[in-house]
């Protein structure tokens, strides 16, 4: 349990240090082309999932995601005394790697984001993408292991674009975000409602999946 917990909190960091840095980094070069910064913010967080979940996956699954392990405990894949462990390491290594990005481009370590994101189109918009993102993940674990690591990569830089919200789909991420007034961030406002339509999202998937493949899911439930 202590590699997976420093497996889990350590990737999530990363991940989010990469979220908000690739995110502080593009507006400053873009030269006020909001497309364009989201496009080289997109870039470089599937690129960095796709290394992340290759690297941990062996470790502890690579979720960095609450809404993935609970998901997964839901399914018996992850043990329940597990969960509490999971969910605490990926918030606080959120939280981490928000601070390190701001360190990196000398902002002030303590922020809170002012940047307001919410109303029904930008819930529905989180729902939809984590109901996607468990869809792709549950997928391969059920057809394609091996190809997990780039379908998640693949799935957050095309949902990006595709959702109104940018695709945050998932609860750390979300709170992390919270505390970065920069490009990714999201007003504390925002927040709840998100992560309770990134859970919806995410117990759709988990309804759905056993319709797709049911074969794996039965092997999931015993």
């Amino acid at each position: 349990m202590g590699r997976n917990a420093l497996a889990e909190g350590l990737g999530t960091a990363l991940l989010l240090a990469t979220v908000i840095g690739s995110g502080i980094m593009a507006e400053r070069l873009s030269g006020g082309n909001v497309a364009l910064a989201l496009l080289c913010n997109s870039l470089a967080t599937g690129a960095m999932l796709v290394v992340l979940i290759l690297i941990f996956g062996p470790v502890s699954g690579a979720h960095f995601n609450p809404a993935v392990s609970l998901a997964f405990a839901l399914r018996h894949d992850l043990p329940w005394h597990a969960l509490g462990t999971y969910v605490a390491c990926q918030i606080v290594g959120g939280v981490l790697g928000a601070w390190a990005a701001h360190l990196m481009f000398d902002l002030p370590i303590l922020q809170v984001a002012t940047k307001l994101r919410g109303g029904a189109g930008q819930w529905f918009a989180e729902a939809v993408a984590t109901f996607g993102l468990l869809l792709a993940i549950f997928g391969c674990v059920a057809r394609a292991p091996r190809a997990t690591p780039y379908a998640v990569g693949l799935y957050i830089m095309a949902a990006y674009w595709f959702t109104a919200s940018t695709s945050f789909a998932n609860p750390a991420v979300t709170i992390a975000r919270a505390l970065s007034d920069t490009f990714a961030g999201i007003a504390p406002s925002g927040v709840g409602g998100f992560i309770l339509a990134q859970f919806a999202g995410m117990l759709a998937a988990l309804a759905t999946a056993p319709l797709l493949w049911p074969k794996a899911a039965a092997n999931a439930s015993t």
